[in-house]
């Protein structure tokens, strides 16, 4: 493979191309490979696995076992306290009767709306918001610039870091590569296991700040494997993380106000949501074990990037797509209700039986972050002149939850952030690739903030029990099996 190299500094702009005689690249995520295959013998193993390993899920009742960690009715297990994240989304009346309410999410007890709503028209938000988050409090004008300037002093990557980590073998699920900056980033801290709050601090701050820089880079890295140009820029001191993330991305640097606003909302929305969420818990429970700031970020990331969690808009975006093929008028209710049946019926799309973005495990009647950032789809929907596609949302949303309550025998539904963010993020022109690291991007200020609670107030190796199920046998010797 011929390929010029141009110097990649992080404190100036460079660019690199290939040459148009260049061969194609060995390692291609399609490649047949012998590494990866499945083999007769691995077949095999399999079935021998499944003879020994069935649970009958009756066990699970009769050992009264929280599955999920929630109870029969949907709630989560109490297994910790927290002052950082609060979820609110039920009453309970006499006789724990589940009552469905509005939802709510509170950043210290901050109604996260009024975070939105405080900002708007004057400044971007989201550097504000992982202040609360962290040090419990808003910050006052001279707080927050002093905070952004220490984010900023934070945000660059060690000397021939993109060359040497993120150039290896790029894939195209970026949050692999992240992960494995993130644990590499380890090896250039001389204090990378020193768990005392200042330190801790300081880590989560660094990653904090490259996070952006590290999902950029990653997308980069990978385009280029694809034989597409590569093309580099660092992020600016002055601009926001939305800014420097829309900057960093486009080749031409240039963003609309709206659109910055738009991701900014969309980081602030995206940054906390109780400690119960499954990467948060992760990273309780990791954290609990005394174990380093960059293992206890790459276990976060490993629960965020699993489709049930963080990869949730990338199901929504491809499902719209499929929608889109197969039904003709979109604006015909009828059409998309016969089409949505058939999503329910396990005959359409991915035979899932799941209309993805509609229903959350925690909200029940409305997600609050989906009705903040409706009006931000709204406006950028007009700006971009997708207004057709913005009604073939809102026909899935309306006929959908009818569908659904109907089969669910529900009065109410809510509909998840995740239904409207994959499309916001497709009008701000940023490939599905990116779709769930942007969302470590906004979760790492929450997680940051659990990391250092758990430190300080956790004291114990968080380790729940699981009941064994499996007969007590004699060891058989080898010429007996």
């Amino acid at each position: 493979m011929k390929v010029v190299y141009a110097r990649i500094a992080f404190n100036n702009y460079g660019r690199l191309r290939r040459r148009k005689e260049r061969t194609p690249m060995v390692w291609k995520e399609n490649r047949e490979n012998a590494y990866c295959e499945i083999t007769p013998a691995i077949l095999a193993l399999k079935e021998q696995w499944e003879k020994k390993n069935y649970i009958d899920p009756k066990l699970y009742k009769e050992y009264n076992v929280k599955r999920g960690l929630r109870d029969e009715d949907g709630r989560g297990v109490l297994t910790g306290l927290t002052r950082v994240g609060e979820i609110q989304s039920y009453s309970v009346e006499q006789g724990e009767h589940i009552h469905p309410e509005d939802g709510m999410l509170y950043y210290r007890g901050i109604d996260c709306r009024e975070l939105v709503k405080g900002s708007e028209g004057r400044r971007f938000a989201f550097e504000e918001t992982a202040y609360l988050l962290l040090f419990g409090e808003l910050p006052t004008a001279d707080q927050l610039k002093a905070f952004c300037d220490q984010l900023a002093s934070y945000r660059t990557l060690p000397t021939n870091f993109f060359r040497d980590v993120i150039m290896k073998a790029p894939p195209r699920d970026l949050m692999n590569t992240m992960q494995r900056g993130i644990l590499t980033l380890f090896c250039y801290d001389d204090k990378p296991n020193d768990i005392g709050l200042e330190n801790v601090l300081r880590q989560c701050l660094q990653l904090m700040s490259n996070m952006p820089v590290l999902a950029i880079y990653a997308y980069q890295a990978w385009r280029f494997s694809q034989g597409d140009s590569l093309f580099i820029h660092v992020p600016k001191p002055e601009l926001s993380t939305a800014e420097n993330f829309l900057r960093m991305l486009r080749e031409d640097c240039s963003y609309t106000d709206l659109e910055a606003r738009t991701l900014d909302v969309a980081l602030i929305l995206h940054a906390d949501n109780g400690g119960g969420n499954n990467s948060t818990f992760t990273n309780h429970v990791v954290t609990s074990s005394g174990t380093d700031t960059y293992s206890a970020i790459a276990a976060s990331m490993a629960s965020l990037k699993g489709p049930r969690h963080g990869g949730a808009n990338n199901k929504v975006m491809a499902m719209m797509d499929d929608i889109k093929e197969h039904v003709k008028d979109w604006n015909d209710e009828g059409c998309v209700a016969d089409y949505l049946t058939k999503l329910l019926n396990k005959e359409a799309f991915d035979r899932s039986g799941l209309i993805y973005g509609l229903g959350h495990a925690v909200y029940t009647k409305s997600d609050p972050r989906c009705e903040v950032f409706r009006a931000y789809v709204n406006h950028l929907a007009k700006e971009k002149g997708l207004e057709n596609e913005l009604a073939l949302y809102a026909n899935v949303e309306k006929i959908g939850k009818q569908l659904l309550m109907e089969r669910q025998h529900k009065s109410v539904l809510s509909t998840n952030i995740d239904f409207y963010s994959g499309f916001v993020y497709e009008m701000l022109g940023l490939p599905m690739e990116l779709y769930t690291p942007l969302f470590a991007v906004a979760r790492i200020a929450g997680w940051s903030a659990h990391r250092m609670e758990e430190l300080s107030v956790g004291g114990k190796l968080i380790r729940p029990r699981y009941e064994c199920v499996e007969e007590h046998r004699a060891y058989t010797p080898m010429d007996q099996r």
